[in-house]
């Protein structure tokens, strides 16, 4: 229990930490951008994805509190390693030489918090409805909750603009964290082989360009009007 402790105090151990619980984290970013792709597909098909959903409390919130366990734990060995590169070396380079290091890598704390900040408010937006409360009386033609209309008004008109533009800074954000992030994941569990470790690297931009259109693509819909309010509902 000792060297497993010492082990997870390290270097090699943290960054362990941060690959296991950031790659589902990664998934599960992936996977609430397709969910709420859906809304492309109309009204019905949004509110019926979002019933389903709520319709399995048990996993809901299971899926929930393992998600504030992986935030936890990334976050805190992320920050535990940073502070453990910093007091390694104490005096900073008079001349920084990040030749090797790329713009995402170096500020990996810092978007992180960012992107932290970014879903404390998605949460306060979308789910505990804390910006809009009269939402939670939106139903559709069948008494579900109407997830439709609620993002659509949540995205379009002046308040619309103030909220598409920190979701495009936050999203920004949140890619060149995933950049850096995704291309790393299998270098800190030790995965390195010539032939595709190359090819690993190219794959963490790819993701996280794909997750940034992906995101982004529902507020600017709905704010230039491709996605539009709905004609019913109460």
């Amino acid at each position: 229990m000792e060297r497993l402790k010492r082990f997870f105090n390290s270097s090699i151990g943290l960054k362990m930490v941060v690959a296991l619980t950031g790659a589902p984290l990664l998934f599960f970013v992936i996977g609430h951008m397709l969910g709420n792709l859906q809304i492309f597909m109309g009204q019905d098909q949004i509110n019926n994805y979002a019933k389903g959903l709520h319709d399995l409390p048990a996993l809901l919130w299971g899926a929930r509190i393992g998600l504030i366990v992986l935030f936890v734990s990334h976050i805190g060995a992320a920050t535990r390693l940073n502070m453990m590169n910093a007091s390694a070396r104490p005096v900073q380079y008079h001349h920084e030489k990040t030749v090797q290091a790329s713009l995402a890598s170096r500020y990996m704390l810092l978007t992180g918090g960012v992107v932290l900040g970014f879903m404390v408010l998605h949460v306060l937006h979308f789910t505990l409805h804390a910006f809009d409360p009269q939402v939670t009386g939106y139903h559709d033609y069948a008494g579900r909750h109407d997830v439709y209309r609620m993002v659509v008004e949540g995205f379009t008109g002046f308040k619309g603009v103030l909220w598409v533009t920190l979701y495009v800074v936050c999203n920004v954000m949140l890619g060149f964290h995933l950049s850096h992030g995704a291309s790393s994941l299998f270098q800190s569990l030790g995965v390195n082989h010539p032939t595709y470790t190359p090819m690993l690297k190219m794959a963490g931009p790819g993701i996280a360009i794909t997750i940034v259109v992906g995101n982004l693509a529902i507020p600017l819909a709905c704010l230039v009007g491709i996605i539009p309010l709905p004609g019913g509902g109460s």
